[in-house]
């Protein structure tokens, strides 16, 4: 008896289309996507950076790979880069929602308030402007380009649709209530279009990765000595593999959704966190 071998082929040629684009851990996403021959539509609001990582992208692999400037809080711009993902690229077989990030306004400047005087820098001091801003680009910033760009799915009836929750909606961090209670709603939203979307073939997942080594985490991460900041030393503590995750360490959970090896697989989140998650502390 022959069997046939597990690998990611069944992707290549592929339709991605991946919001954020050009941010580090969506470049890991699409680095890995490119290298098993999927095209890619990279969409951002920065159009520059999106471009130049399509550029490269397809210089290495020689898959086709365009840069799509995009607001994921605006229907008429989703609707235009749509029409350019078909004119180029033809029909959207998978979506990465990889927008999202947290804002200075929607942070308080104490993790606890155990000073009525502190009123200001709790959450009491936060403005609806600020924690909408976090709220929106995660949340919305999810559901809006799912409704735009899964249509070829739903008339294909097969598609693949991956969301990018946090280790915040398993267990918010203090300091960041919006960005929080936004990953929560990815996660519940992710189950909630499983089911929603399995008669039409469409399998919904979703990565919630743990505390990864970018550049905006370094500022937070590190003191202007290089040594971790307290913060982050409790983070080192209660990782039981007691580092930070690496971009590229994102890349194999990706290809596994995306890919019909996972083709009984839906309405899960999987946490890549180094054991975060799985952890008392204790």
């Amino acid at each position: 008896m022959s069997l046939d071998p597990i690998d990611f082929s069944d992707l290549k040629n592929k339709t991605a289309v991946i919001t954020g684009g050009a941010g580090v851990l969506c470049t890991s996403f699409a680095e890995a996507l490119a290298s098993v021959g999927a095209n890619l539509a990279l969409l951002d609001l920065n159009e520059e950076a999106a471009v130049e990582l399509a550029g490269r992208l397809q210089a290495e692999t020689g898959v086709q790979t365009i840069g799509i400037q995009a607001d994921v809080l605006s229907e008429e711009s989703l609707v235009v880069a749509r029409e350019i993902i078909h004119s180029e690229l033809g029909s959207v077989d998978i979506l990465v929602n990889g927008a999202g990030g947290n804002a200075p306004s929607a942070t308080t400047g104490i993790e606890q308030l155990s000073d009525p005087g502190d009123l200001e820098s709790s959450f009491f001091g936060l403005k609806l402007d600020g924690f909408k801003s976090a709220f929106d680009l995660n949340f919305i910033g999810t559901m809006l380009p799912t409704q735009v760009l899964a249509w070829d799915m739903v008339e294909r009836r097969k598609g693949a649709i991956i969301n990018i929750s946090s280790m915040n909606a398993f267990k918010p961090l203090t300091k960041i209530p919006a960005y929080s209670a936004a990953k929560s709603a990815v996660s519940n939203f992710t189950e909630w279009l499983a089911v929603h979307l399995a008669p039409m073939g469409i399998r919904v997942n979703a990565i919630a990765p743990g505390f990864f080594l970018t550049e905006q985490l370094k500022f937070l991460a590190f003191d202007e000595e290089g040594n971790l900041t307290p913060r982050y030393q409790r983070v080192h503590q209660k990782t039981p593999m007691n580092r930070l995750g690496k971009p590229e360490e994102l890349k194999g959970t990706l290809l596994y959704l995306a890919s019909d090896i996972s083709s009984f697989v839906t309405g899960v989140v999987i946490p890549v966190d180094g054991g975060f998650n799985a952890s008392s502390g204790i």
